[in-house]
């Protein structure tokens, strides 16, 4: 089994305690650092550059989508998995935008979280299924309102098809910009031109036009 050095940020040590067992129920898998507020998260990852974050929402000092965010940018080769207790769409989609590869409600814990954790390892994304009922609510519900069609019904190129897949599998800039070959810049100038053809707002919008267009799936690979 694939090892995987991981960090656990919550204020809560019940909730750390009842996810490290699950964790280290997995051979291989460890547990490198602890953290109970947000700013201690972020200076972990930094510190011990895990391969998952595991993180909640409601944390002081700084909150579970800062904390993401600040990851992501600093240590992009640490995949950030949100485990908490909030379920709405508000929430989810900021912490979609803000950079997270999965997300896992504190009800699941221990149905989900170690297939989670497997799947945002290997670069895909992970939402267990009432936050998959989420986003897909969301993107009907956008589809309804026509948000998601493109102003002059102009089609994205094969080169923004790909750079949409991978912002939906939850890769960033950097990343798109190594597996492609190509600079950040045109990175941001492709992100950006898809947005104002397709006529989407955030990460999450984008994330449910892949989903309709069938350019990701929200089924395990």
């Amino acid at each position: 089994m694939k090892k995987l050095r991981i960090l656990l940020a919550d204020d809560h040590a019940l909730i750390r305690r009842g996810a490290r067992a699950v964790l280290h129920s997995q051979r291989g898998w460890r547990v490198v650092g602890e953290a109970g507020n947000g700013t201690e998260a972020v200076e972990k990852a930094k510190r011990l550059k895990p391969d998952v974050a595991i993180v909640d929402i409601s944390m002081p000092e700084l909150d579970g989508v800062q904390v993401t965010r600040q990851i992501r940018e600093t240590v992009p080769n640490t995949k950030v998995l949100v485990l908490t207790m909030h379920d709405s769409d508000q929430v989810v989609e900021n912490a979609l935008d803000a950079g997270a590869q999965g997300y896992v409600l504190k009800s699941d814990l221990t149905l989900c979280l170690v297939k989670a954790v497997k799947e945002v390892s290997g670069g895909r994304r992970s939402l267990t299924p009432k936050v998959s009922e989420i986003v897909v609510k969301g993107f009907l519900k956008a589809r309804s309102d026509n948000q998601l069609e493109g102003r002059t019904g102009t089609q994205p190129t094969s080169r923004q098809l790909e750079i949409v897949r991978l912002l939906a599998e939850g890769k960033i800039n950097k990343e798109i910009a190594c597996q492609l070959g190509i600079a950040v810049r045109t990175v941001e100038a492709h992100r950006a031109n898809i947005m104002q053809k397709l006529g989407l707002h955030s990460l999450a919008d984008l994330i449910q036009y892949a989903l309709r267009n069938g350019i990701i799936s929200l089924q395990s690979r």
